[in-house]
């Protein structure tokens, strides 16, 4: 039997580097987009969102009435190629100069968040630059990671050192603990934003 997550182990998840807790999680159906990919890999990572989005009991739409699409994931070879794609400077702020951050730091991958009034995610911005570690994992493991850290607004240093995850009889799986953290989070009865750690030792009770 798999021991369940102490409050503190889920306060971790949610803290963030300068030590502030946040969590949010999404206000309205997702809609993604993928751009940068073949016809196969494209339903590869929508099928990952829609079995994350599916666990978290959470909902998924055609069309957003605001965006259109709330949910972008971009692949491409250089960070060097986003700031060309039409009018995305205008959905991410400063653009340019974070596609430099991110090739100085030789990142491979970055995530960004844009929340509504109330703090819920309206809008998530996936970036893959397709380097020779992410080249190297299987198209279905790569969309399940990122579908599992865009569900929530997770800390900046939730999977540094660790994965969500698992290897399991030579199958790739979303860790359980990990599937069972945002099943939790998404109980109707919690709140959709939380600024306060007490929030982690509510989520702990419900694993």
């Amino acid at each position: 039997m798999e021991a369940l997550m102490t409050p503190e182990q889920v306060q971790r998840y949610f803290t963030r580097s300068d030590g502030q807790y946040l969590f949010a999680r999404w206000g309205r159906p997702i809609v993604p987009v993928v751009f940068g990919v073949d016809d196969a890999t494209l339903s590869v990572v929508k099928g990952a969102i829609e079995a994350v989005v599916t666990l978290a009991g959470h909902k998924m739409a055609e069309t957003d009435p605001e965006l259109g699409a709330n949910l972008m994931v971009f692949f491409c070879r250089d960070w060097a190629e986003l700031p060309q794609v039409p009018n995305l400077d205008r959905l991410v702020p400063d653009l340019g100069p974070l596609c430099a951050r991110l090739s100085a730091a030789q990142a491979n991958q970055y995530r960004f968040f844009r929340f509504d009034a109330d703090g819920a995610i309206k809008a998530a911005f996936v970036f893959l630059r397709m380097d020779a570690h992410l080249q190297a994992m299987a198209a279905e493991d790569l969309a399940l990671a990122q579908a599992a850290q865009v569900i929530c607004l997770w800390s900046d240093r939730a999977f540094a050192e660790s994965s969500p995850l698992a290897t399991v009889g030579g199958q790739v799986i979303l860790r359980p603990d990990i599937g069972d953290l945002i099943r939790a989070a998404y109980a109707p009865v919690m709140p959709v934003v939380a600024r306060d750690a007490a929030h982690a030792l509510r989520l702990a009770a419900r694993l």
